[in-house]
C-alpha cells in the first residue's frame, strides 16, 4: 500500500512546484488535508482560479466516500474514547481502511484496541510526507515524470484494496456495479458520477444482503 502511494505523492509535489503554490503550500496541503485524490483535484482548480467554494465543494465530493469507509469500520472503534475516534478519523484513507478492515473483520465488535489502526494510519501519513517531500524537491529534475505513468501502481493498489474483499456474492456485486458505473458516469461534473456510482454499488449489496437473510430466515422457518 505504501509502495502504491509513493508515485501519487511525487507527481503531486512535482505538479505543486510548476503551479500557481508555492512548495511549503503543497507540504501544508499534505500535511493538513491528507487525501491524494482531493489534493489533485484541488490543486487544478486553484490553478484554473475556482473560487474557494468551488475547491471546496468538489474536494468535499470526492472524499463522501470516507463517510462508507466511517460507518464499516465504527462499529470496531465505537467503544473507544472521543480523542482516539478522532484520531482514528483524521488517518482514514483508503489504504488505511483496507489494512484496518482487514485486521477487523474477523473479531468481535469492541475487542480490540485502536494500536493497529493507529499505526496503519501514521505509516500511511508519514509515507505519503516524504513522498510529497521529495516531489517538491527533486520533481523539477525530471520534468516527465508524469508522461512514464507511475499513476499506474495506485490503480494497483485499490485492486489490491477490492480483491480480497470479494468473498461474497453481495461484495461481488457491488464492486461491479459501482465500476461499470463509475465508467459510465465518467464525464459528469465535479466527479459526480463517482458518488452515482458508489451509491449503485453499495444499494446492491444491500439489496443482495437482505434477500440473503430473507432466505435464511425462510430456511429456518421451514426447519
Amino acid at each position: 500500500m505504501m509502495v502504491g502511494a509513493a508515485p501519487f505523492g511525487v507527481i503531486f509535489g512535482t505538479l505543486v512546484t510548476s503551479g500557481p503554490l508555492s512548495p511549503w503550500h503543497g507540504q501544508l496541503m499534505s500535511l493538513s488535508v491528507f487525501a491524494g485524490s482531493a489534493q489533485f483535484i484541488a490543486l487544478g482548480l486553484i490553478a484554473s482560479h475556482a473560487s474557494f467554494a468551488v475547491v471546496l465543494a468538489t474536494t468535499l465530493i470526492v472524499n463522501l466516500r470516507h463517510v462508507l469507509y466511517s460507518a464499516t469500520l465504527a462499529p470496531y472503534v465505537a467503544h473507544l474514547p472521543a480523542r482516539w475516534r478522532w484520531t482514528l478519523g483524521a488517518l482514514l484513507t483508503d489504504e488505511v481502511f483496507a489494512v484496518a478492515y482487514a485486521h477487523y473483520r474477523h473479531k468481535p465488535p469492541g475487542a480490540t484496541g485502536p494500536h493497529y489502526f493507529l499505526g496503519a494510519g501514521v505509516a500511511m501519513y508519514l509515507n505519503w510526507q516524504a513522498w510529497t517531500l521529495a516531489g517538491l524537491l527533486f520533481g523539477a529534475a525530471f520534468p516527465r515524470l508524469q508522461s512514464l505513468g507511475l499513476d499506474f501502481a495506485m490503480v494497483t493498489t485499490f485492486i489490491a484494496i477490492v480483491i480480497p474483499q470479494l468473498v461474497a456474492l453481495r461484495f461481488i456485486a457491488a464492486a461491479a456495479t459501482a465500476g461499470v458505473l463509475a465508467c459510465v458516469f465518467q464525464d459528469w461534473p465535479y466527479k459526480l458520477g463517482l458518488l452515482a456510482a458508489v451509491a449503485a454499488g453499495v444499494a446492491a449489496g444491500v439489496v443482495l444482503s437482505h434477500a440473503s437473510l430473507v432466505r435464511s430466515r425462510a430456511a429456518g422457518v421451514a426447519q
